[in-house]
């Protein structure tokens, strides 16, 4: 075999998968660039386990990519192994042969990225044919297995995904998106009828799919990628990485079960979580970024084990290093920002007299002033009266203002003649990129007494006066109060938990950043992160810009 087999040339311009990974799909690509980070993470680990061995001159250890799309992860893989082994295995033929037959494996997610990475692996999509770069095998699959799978309705909803019988039920000539590793009951007898018997993989390591139409109003979607992790988790391999969206911090839409396992599971070594995807899939709209973990079954035994290293990213900002427990004493979600922790802290333990905990007392917490969604029973499509009519309130809804009948109004009635806040429970401007510093909350506005709200947006209050209604105001336009906001908020999405992390104020003055700043005691160090990463706030500028957003991403 010539040394110009594709596994020695790098460094061709444009590659690609590179070219690939810019696609923007629910099934994301991976670049090679993203993937080679993880790699590199995964033999540090490897070597810090044993005695600082190559994991890449280990001839029998065994990788797998149950959700291969290009076959980066395993191209990529395959260059290490090539590499690494020179010495054992000399010659360069029965090198590859010995990788690409005994170390390497995959699962396509759908027939045609089984191709594509068969093409990326073998050079071709035929694993037996005469241009593959690997010998030996018996078949054209090689060791990247595809079948059609299909779904298992039952009421409108497959069991094994969620996914709706509606929208994927769509016969034999499209794909089922029915992913083989997620649709079995038992997941290692099904990766013994894969590959045999007496298959254990050593690492597994890839980019699942994230989401599925789940049959609801609009966009609707749900996440599906928590099941992957799961699955792979229980073929107890010695080492797991993903890449996954970072939404599953704070939990909802079907993750806070997953959220929960993840961040009590000490076999979870660390977090590389990025605040833009844009900066590691360019030209992909993932709003609240993404994160790749590195899994090590071994790695248990005791307290110190759940203290676990975080790394932050973000475009140019130096990377943020911490090591720290995942789940702090009385957080119900991952604190992302390792410089943000120290600032809650110090919140935290102001409000509540020097508490470990990061919950706030009772009568602190501003969120009882936030209503659920729908505060006055209205939906986001609901239109009032263009006319007013005698008895009939304001309501603010999607697109301006109308009327509607007092009577009409069950719930919330209590808020109708008193002042509050509305504020939009999706956030603008933030956009795809999740470009920083922004706002984190769409701009607020006094609700007047005898005024009420559409589902598109929350309620604040009530408020006895409108000076209180107007401090409080100020309150949510200072930068800390939005940072505490941003803590503990995973999307665009801003429903009544996001405020659990902010304490109440004396509504009897205004606020400013620099009264929040004294009260507690945030360094010069720690308010330029904050004025990194928060925008100002013109509340009658930043209202004029603001757009409603309807709500679709119900949780």
């Amino acid at each position: 075999m010539s040394e110009q087999v594709s596994f020695t040339l790098r460094g061709r311009n444009p590659d690609v998968l590179t070219c690939i990974a810019n696609l923007s799909n629910d099934e994301v690509f991976t670049p090679p660039e993203l993937a080679n980070r993880m790699l590199d993470k995964l033999a540090q680990s490897w070597a810090a386990d044993h005695a600082g061995a190559d994991l890449w001159a280990n001839q029998s250890v065994k990788f797998l990519d149950p959700f291969t799309k290009s076959g980066v992860f395993l191209r990529e893989i395959t260059n290490r192994l090539v590499k690494g082994l020179a010495d054992q295995i000399p010659d360069l033929q029965e090198r590859v042969n010995h990788v690409l037959t005994k170390q390497v494996f995959g699962i396509g997610i759908t027939r045609l990225t089984s191709f594509l990475a068969r093409r990326s692996l073998y050079c071709t999509k035929r694993a037996n044919g005469p241009h593959s770069v690997g010998k030996g095998f018996a078949d054209e699959s090689g060791n990247i297995w595809f079948e059609r799978t299909e779904h298992t309705w039952v009421t409108g909803k497959c069991s094994y995904c969620g996914a709706s019988k509606e929208a994927m039920d769509r016969g034999t000539d499209l794909e089922t998106h029915a992913y083989a590793f997620i649709h079995t009951d038992n997941i290692k007898t099904r990766m013994a009828e894969l590959f045999g018997d007496d298959m254990q993989f050593d690492v597994i390591v890839g980019n699942p799919p994230y989401q599925l139409n789940d049959g609801g109003y609009g966009t609707s979607a749900a996440p599906i990628y928590q099941l992957f992790v799961d699955q792979a988790k229980q073929l107890e391999p010695r080492y797991l990485s993903m890449i996954i969206p970072a939404r599953w911090f704070a939990g909802g839409k079907g993750l806070d079960e997953f959220r929960e396992s993840m961040l009590a599971d000490d076999r979870l070594r660390s977090i590389d979580d990025y605040l833009s995807a844009s900066d590691v899939f360019p030209g992909v709209g993932l709003k609240g970024g993404v994160c790749y973990f590195l899994w090590n079954r071994d790695h248990r035994g005791g307290v110190k084990l759940y203290v676990k290293r975080v790394f932050t990213h973000f475009k140019d900002w130096p990377v943020s290093t911490v090591t720290r427990p995942l789940q702090e004493d009385g957080a119900d979600v991952f604190i992302r920002f390792n410089e943000g922790l120290s600032i809650l802290k110090k919140v935290i333990a102001k409000e509540g007299e020097e508490s470990t905990s990061l919950v706030l007392p009772v009568k602190k917490r501003f969120d009882v002033l936030v209503s659920s969604l729908r505060p006055f029973g209205f939906r986001t499509f609901f239109r009032g009266r263009k006319t007013k009519k005698n008895d009939d309130v304001t309501i603010y809804q999607n697109g301006g203002t109308a009327f509607v009948q007092r009577a009409e109004v069950e719930t919330g009635v209590e808020l109708i003649d008193s002042w509050k806040i509305y504020i939009g429970r999706a956030a603008p401007g933030t956009g795809n990129r999740d470009t920083y510093p922004h706002r984190i909350l769409s701009t607020p506005f006094i609700g007047e007494p005898g005024s009420i709200c559409s589902e598109t947006y929350l309620c604040i209050g009530p408020f006895d006066t409108k000076a209180e209604a107007e401090n409080a105001l100020s309150y949510l336009t200072c930068r800390l109060t939005r940072l505490l906001i941003l803590l503990h908020k995973p999307s665009q999405d801003t429903t009544r938990k996001v405020y659990t992390f902010v304490p109440k104020q004396d509504w009897a003055r205004p606020w400013t950043d620099a009264d929040l700043y004294a009260k507690y005691g945030i360094t010069q160090t720690e308010i330029d992160f904050i004025e990194k990463v928060v925008r100002p706030m013109d509340v009658t500028a930043d209202l004029l810009g603001d757009v409603a957003v309807d709500g679709s991403d119900d949780e």
